[in-house]
């Protein structure tokens, strides 16, 4: 039990969601299959299930641990990287393409994840609807 493992154990959280992104990210580079988190939110769950639909993901779900809820992850190497967007920029429909052009790698390769007022959505589904929002994350 070194220093390291103190410091860890009392850190708190800034942002769950970077850290959830941050272990798909190196976890799929691993190679690993299945991962579990214990940081649970309306909003991981909701950028999960996106991550889900566009088949960056396999299920997820939660898992009953006596003291809160945890999810289980599955995995299926389909990320190439991931992140969380910070500070959380506002963005109006015009603007779309500078966001996309600065975190992802070419157009249409990946998406951006906006919270608007009517949920949270990839940059696509908000350009339909003419909605602009707060940038939260990124995947491809």
């Amino acid at each position: 039990m070194g220093l390291r493992n103190i410091v860890d154990e009392k850190m708190s959280l800034n942002d769950p969601l970077a850290n959830v992104l941050s272990h798909i990210l190196i976890e799929d580079k691993k190679g690993r299959k299945k991962i579990i988190v214990k940081n649970n939110s309306k909003i991981i769950k909701a950028v999960l299930t996106l991550l889900k639909e566009h088949k960056y993901l396999g299920d997820f779900k939660e898992i009953e641990d006596g003291k809160a809820k945890i999810l289980e992850i599955n995995l299926i190497g389909a990320v190439n990287k991931t992140g969380v967007i910070k500070p959380r920029h506002s963005v109006k429909l015009s603007e779309f393409t500078k966001f996309e052009k600065r975190y992802l790698p070419a157009l249409g390769f990946g998406f951006l994840i906006i919270s608007t007022n009517q949920g949270i959505m990839t940059q696509e589904k908000a350009l339909k609807k003419n909605l602009g929002g707060k940038l939260l994350a990124y995947v491809y």
